[in-house]
């Protein structure tokens, strides 16, 4: 049976598609960049689309291009079902995977869990994002999403896999000149460290309001990051993820005893559960959550709301 296109040439397909670049896609298969773009023109010609957008970041699928994506992870998948149906071993699990998620939980705690990661699956490269807002998974734009605020979208596998414990901190600095507040009511004598309200665009981001209102406000920041540069420098209290707070010793809880909780969600497209590097990740993820639970909620017995 003829086909008006080269099979193998699914293989090109896949590996710009993933890798987003004709010299990565050319180094995960092997070859020369040429051959790898001689091959990707070859393919659109015979099936007579454009498949890939080129710009000065890389190549972006086209709406063509999605469709056949899901075609071609369809015929990946059989392959390596042949293989394994027939004893033959496969190699591991390789290749780039894009995570999108918030500045905080990918700077301060999927950062320290990516060493495990590439000591587990050396082949497996991982590019996260920290502006999940400006991507839409469902158009595969990233691979996984790890957030605590819980994604919609067409055809996405979504799942709780863990909480964190947001509570109140300052620096030792900060409570030598201005005292350790020992009630609710001591709170008000204090300055606090929080978002700019009016552009927090995910709601779960309002969690010092969850516990308490301030009424003396010292910076505001969009940035979890910049919030925390902030409490170092002992200019109030915040309130911190747990995975923060437990890497500096020089931040104090405070009234530990206030505290809100966040979920952890790990979501990705339904035509990528069977790809063994999107597996492969998302099952380390799950894994090293549950293995965290005394790094994300210190002090807090299971179940408590």
């Amino acid at each position: 049976m003829r086909h008006r296109y080269n099979w193998n040439d699914i293989t090109y397909f896949l590996a710009v598609a993933r890798e987003r670049s004709l010299v990565r896609a050319a180094e995960k298969l092997r070859v020369d960049h040429t051959t790898v773009s001689r091959r990707i023109r070859e393919l659109e010609t015979r099936l007579n689309a454009s498949l890939f957008t080129r710009s000065k970041t890389g190549f972006k699928l086209t709406e063509t291009g999605y469709r056949l994506l899901r075609y071609a992870e369809g015929m990946e998948a059989q392959a390596n079902a042949i293989a394994e149906e027939i004893g033959i071993t496969g190699a591991d699990a390789s290749g780039s995977v894009r995570i999108a998620t918030m500045e905080g939980l990918g700077s301060f705690y999927l950062t320290q869990c990516l060493p495990d990661l590439r000591s587990r699956h050396p082949s497996i490269q991982i590019d996260l994002i920290t502006d999940s807002l400006l991507l839409d998974l469902s158009r595969r734009e990233a691979d996984l999403f790890v957030t605590f605020s819980k994604p919609t979208g067409r055809r996405l596998s979504i799942r709780k896999i863990g909480e964190f414990k947001v509570s109140l901190f300052a620096a030792r600095d900060y409570l030598d000149r201005q005292g350790v507040p020992t009630s609710i009511a001591a709170l008000n004598d204090h300055v606090f460290i929080d978002f700019i309200d009016e552009l927090v665009q995910v709601s779960e981001n309002r969690w010092l309001s969850d516990i308490f209102r301030p009424h003396h406000l010292a910076f505001r920041s969009t940035s979890l990051v910049a919030q925390y540069m902030s409490v170092c420098n002992g200019q109030g209290i915040a309130m911190l993820p747990s995975f923060i707070a437990a890497g500096n010793r020089d931040l104090v809880p405070i009234l530990p005893k206030l505290f809100a909780v966040r979920d952890i969600w790990l979501s990705a497209h339904e035509d990528f559960l069977h790809v063994a590097r999107i597996k492969a990740v998302m099952a380390f993820l799950e894994t090293r959550v549950n293995q965290d639970k005394d790094l994300l909620m210190p002090g807090v017995a299971p179940g408590t709301p």
